[in-house]
Parts: C-alpha cells; sequence; structure tokens
C-alpha cells in the first residue's frame, strides 16, 4: 500500500488564532502537494500549558473548539486525514487530556489520542501533571490500507509503547513533539537530547520495528530539532530545517523492500521466545563457570 503524509511544523503560541491561521495554510499546501494526510505536532492549536502558557487558568476553551471546528470544516473541504494536536476539555474539575484527534476527510473526529506519560513526579504534582490528565488508550487506525498509530512526547521514553503497536500491525507511527519556547541555554541542552536522544530513538524502534514514523516539533525559537520522517531500515527519509514553518512530503510505501535484520525471530520474541535457532543440550553449555 501507497500513501503520501504530511509532516507540518510551525512556531506553535498561545494565540489560538495565530495557531490555527499556520494550521489552515499548512494543511492547504499539503493536499496542493498530493498529501492525504496532515499530520500536526503536540498541542499546535491550543499552545502548550506550562511551556507556550504558564497554565489553562482562564483558557478561552470555547475559542479553541471553533478553531478546532474550522479545522474539520477544512478537512472536509480538502478531503484530507488530520492529526491535529490540541487540549482537550474534561468535565468535573479534572485536568485536560494532551490530545491528537483524528479527522477524516469527512471532516469527523473519528477517534482521539491522549498523551499517556505525561512528565512529572509519583510523589508530587508537577510538569505535565500540573496541568494535564493521563491518557490510557492506543489508537490504530487505516489510511489508505496503511494501518496507523499515534503516541505524543514522552511517550518516546517507554518501547513497550511501540512494540505493543506492533502487536497490533500498525506500519505507520505519528509521533508528535513539543520541544520549542527555551531560552538558549536550555536549548544548547536540549539540541542534544534531540540529536542524540530523540532522534536515534526513533530511528531504532523504526528499525527494532520495523515501521515508518512522522515526527514533528514545534518551530518556535529555540527548538530543540526539526521535524522529519524515519523509514523501516532505521534510516532518514526527509527532515525540515530548524526554526523555520514548513510542510514535509513523504510517500509511505508499505510495500517497498527494506532491510529487516530482525524479521526472522521478531514475532517468536514478542512470544517471550529470547533467542534465535534452536539451543543445545551440552554439559559445556550448562555449566557457566567452566573455561
Amino acid at each position: 500500500m501507497k500513501i503520501k503524509i504530511a509532516t507540518c511544523q510551525f512556531p506553535i503560541t498561545s494565540d489560538i488564532r495565530r495557531n490555527l491561521g499556520y494550521v489552515k495554510r499548512q494543511m492547504k499546501a499539503a493536499r496542493d502537494k498530493g498529501a492525504d494526510l496532515a499530520h500536526f505536532s503536540e498541542c499546535c492549536l491550543g499552545g502548550y500549558a506550562g511551556v507556550d502558557l504558564p497554565s489553562l487558568e482562564g483558557y478561552d476553551w470555547d475559542l479553541l473548539q471553533r478553531s478546532a471546528r474550522e479545522v474539520t470544516e477544512l478537512a472536509r473541504e480538502l478531503g484530507l486525514w488530520v492529526i491535529l494536536g490540541s487540549n482537550h476539555r474534561l468535565s468535573g474539575g479534572h485536568r485536560p487530556h494532551n490530545s491528537l484527534y483524528l479527522i477524516d476527510p469527512q471532516g469527523t473526529v473519528v477517534d482521539r489520542y491522549d498523551k499517556r506519560f505525561c512528565t512529572g513526579s509519583r510523589t508530587e504534582v508537577k510538569d505535565d501533571l500540573s496541568h494535564y490528565s493521563p491518557g490510557n488508550r492506543f489508537v490504530v487506525f487505516e489510511v489508505g490500507g496503511v494501518r496507523c498509530g499515534l503516541q505524543i512526547c514522552h511517550d518516546f521514553r517507554y518501547p513497550e509503547l511501540y512494540r505493543e503497536y506492533k502487536r497490533r500491525e500498525v506500519q505507520l507511527m505519528f509521533h508528535s513533539y513539543h520541544n520549542g519556547g527555551m531560552s538558549r541555554e536550555h536549548k544548547l541542552k536540549y539540541h542534544d537530547v534531540w540529536k542524540v536522544l530523540v532522534l536515534a530513538t526513533m530511528q531504532t524502534y523504526a528499525a527494532s520495528n520495523y515501521m515508518w514514523i512522522s515526527v514533528n516539533n514545534t518551530t518556535r525559537r529555540h527548538s530543540s530539532g526539526s521535524s522529519f520522517v524515519v523509514q523501516p531500515d532505521g534510516l532518514i527519509a526527509g527532515r525540515l530545517p530548524l526554526h523555520r514553518a514548513g510542510v514535509l512530503i513523504s510517500t509511505i510505501d508499505t510495500e517497498a523492500p527494506f532491510y529487516d535484520a530482525s524479521k526472522e525471530w521478531r514475532p517468536r520474541a514478542m512470544r517471550g521466545v529470547f533467542h534465535s535457532g534452536t539451543p543445545v543440550e551440552d554439559l559445556r553449555s550448562e555449566d557457566r563457570t567452566c573455561l
């Protein structure tokens, strides 16, 4: 199966209408370039609490909802799938979710992924957990016959999530990040995290699970890194420039032959058999202390 995706990035702020303007322009650019789906970064519509805005106290939820409806209407007009990062209001005094809305080409929100691993501590309420409630659901869907999944930022620290998506036969992961709006000093530290850890981890997950991964980020200065797409052999298929709004178009071909070193034994390892071939029965194998 073959589909074309648009991995989108722009400088996210607390200004919902400004963010909406970028989203709509990039949706149109994605469609003009033949994309079937536009993938946006974490909290791209409403801004990220604790980073783009100090908190969600006094937040304009009505404006956010009206703006999200404009996105769904444009998705219908363009006939475009959209993965939209936003804040999702809850009831009963609960903190909102940090979410990705899955919008189909008819302009319908068909599912929603809520960030599962919000940053914070088990002993005190801080970081993400001081603003957001964690989710607890996987989201799997199909676009043009390609089986897809969703994750958000800090979720990448937990390889168990990628392995479970592999069990669910996901071929293409959309992983939305927000690592920006930092001081220059903070950026110097987190640039290395993106370059050494995020990039390397996404490449490793792609290769060890044999899946495509679309990764995006805010471009608001200072951003730790730019958006990119990884192919199933772990190599970078394309990347956008740092600190510049843009749309990366990638053709996802699930039938293209990429090198897969784990192909023979991965299914067995996922069932809990942690070796290749057939173990031997040999006394010198059993004796762990002999030379």
